[in-house]
């Protein structure tokens, strides 16, 4: 593995790699992210009445079944972005383009990871016997409105993820820590305990969750890899984009999808299609590498 790029994107977070700083940040945060939720709550609130507000706001502190509560929760994500580019700042002495890498290498390699992917998703909604079980969900057409919106929101949501765990937190830890067992582990650690939804998904809920652990430590390399946030986040877009937009599963976060699988997120059915993700998880890490050639 070589992971060199990385190290020259830890650069400046050897400036200021103690653990108390690293811990205050994550605890700010959190309380930033949190308390700009309910502040956006207060205003829209008094703006246009309370009621309107709960409503908006049902997919932020709940379910997310309707296309607008989608993207409200979307939207908050912002929140966790501002919350991580604050605790880099003023416990670390660190901007956006620390975090990210130079920006040209990030973009380029966005695009080539995206590029690869869409190609390799193409391939697999054609070779993987699935499109006949798919339910309709949203309205073609409204689908399509909302599409702009919708995508971009997505790319929010993503790229504040990325910032704080394969950014700040990845980068912090590698900056204190050489083993990639804990600069890498740890935080694909805390990725899975945020996607542990057992009320959610039941007894699916800790596959979900390594699921999720793997995606992190796919994510985390590629950034290592290549020294930027760019090939991270075109992973994590490509993924969320499909289940988010285009075939989701019915429950939390399916209003802005234009299809859903046949069973819910708790359904034992679930369970095959886990050796199925893994699959697609390694081939599209395989893509990525093979883009960028690491």
């Amino acid at each position: 593995m070589d992971y060199r790029p990385h190290h020259a994107l830890t650069r400046a977070a050897r400036a200021r790699p103690e653990l108390w700083r690293l811990v205050a940040g994550g605890l700010t945060v959190v309380a930033i992210h949190i308390g700009l939720i309910y502040a956006a709550y207060g205003l829209v609130a008094a703006l246009r009445g309370a009621a309107f507000a709960d409503s908006a706001f049902t997919g932020v502190f709940g379910t997310t079944l309707t296309a607008a509560n989608a993207l409200w929760l979307l939207a908050s994500f912002v929140f966790l972005g501002i919350g991580t580019l604050v605790a880099a700042s003023t416990f670390h002495g660190r901007g956006l383009i620390s975090l990210t890498g130079p920006p040209g290498r990030a973009a380029a390699g966005f695009l080539r990871v995206l590029g690869a992917l869409v190609l390799l998703y193409a391939v697999l909604w054609v070779v993987l016997p699935m499109g006949d079980d798919l339910q309709p969900n949203l309205d073609p057409g409204r689908w399509l409105i909302l599409l702009p919106l919708a995508v971009g929101l997505v790319l929010v949501q993503v790229g504040a993820e990325e910032l704080l765990f394969r950014g700040y937190l990845q980068q912090q830890l590698a900056a204190r820590f050489r083993s990639p067992l804990i600069w890498i582990g740890l935080p694909a650690a805390l990725f899975a305990l945020g996607h542990y939804q057992p009320g959610v998904a039941g007894g699916n809920a800790l596959a979900l969750a390594a699921w999720a652990g793997l995606f992190a430590v796919a994510a985390a390399d590629l950034t290592a890899r290549s020294g930027t946030l760019g090939p991270a986040i075109a992973l994590h877009f490509a993924n969320n984009a499909v289940a988010i937009l285009i075939v989701a599963l019915p429950g939390p976060v399916s209003g802005l999808a234009l299809y859903t699988y046949p069973f819910a997120p708790d359904d034992p059915a679930l369970g095959p299609m886990f050796l199925v993700e893994l699959g697609i998880l390694g081939l599209s890490w395989l893509a990525a590498r093979v883009a960028l050639r690491v």
